[in-house]
């Protein structure tokens, strides 16, 4: 099920594989390396999703109740929107109230958005808003990292923490999208380097470029 509203998923340790997640591996990246892995996860959808010939697998759940990978790619791009404002009126206020920013509520149009789209389409979508979220990290001196927003409904932020946050989350959607992808057969006669799972593809992510 999808959520509303401008709280950011709760943290979970665990993907729905079961495998554990460590927010310790990710607080140990340098800014510039979050950064790299942030934009990375979209060009492992891209690797994923692209080469898949029969698209129609996308929309399936196995089971009643569990995600679809549309759904997966959905939860994916509404957690950055809910995260990008956050960041934004951090990095551009003193200790904003985070509590004051517009509440994110789909109308009737969005809805019907999302269940015509397709998952490119989607992704595309997510492509766009991770772009923003890149370009404003890239923007920040490592000390603004620190700034914080208040929010007295949720928690409070630093961007360091929205940052950490995201990349956490992506790892958690991208290990249920590798499970999704077999379970519904979404990669018959695909080629070997686009079924690479999430640990491979981080591996092969290109080194971090100077500022």
């Amino acid at each position: 099920m999808r959520r509303l509203g401008n709280q950011l998923t709760p943290a979970r340790r665990e993907s729905g594989t079961g495998n554990p997640v460590d927010p310790e591996s990710v607080k140990r990246l340098g800014n510039d390396e979050l950064v790299i892995r942030l934009l990375n996860t979209i060009s492992h959808l891209s690797r994923w999703l692209s080469p898949i010939h029969d698209r129609a697998r996308l929309d399936r759940a196995i089971h009643r109740g569990e995600p679809s990978v549309k759904d997966l790619v959905l939860r994916l791009r509404d957690e950055e929107r809910r995260g990008y404002p956050k960041m934004y009126a951090i990095a551009t206020r003193n200790n904003p109230d985070l509590d004051k920013l517009p509440v994110l509520e789909p109308t009737a149009a969005d809805l019907r958005h999302d269940e015509t789209a397709t998952v490119l389409e989607l992704m595309a979508e997510c492509r766009r808003l991770r772009q923003s979220t890149g370009s404003l990290l890239r923007s920040l001196p490592d000390v603004s990292w620190h700034r914080t927003g208040i929010s007295r409904r949720e928690q409070s932020w630093t961007i360091r923490e929205l940052a950490n946050h995201l990349a956490l989350h992506d790892q958690l959607i991208l290990r249920e999208l590798d499970r999704t992808l077999e379970r519904v057969g979404a990669r018959q006669g695909i080629a070997d380097v686009s079924k690479a799972g999430i640990e491979e593809l981080q591996l092969l992510s290109p080194p971090v470029p100077p500022r």
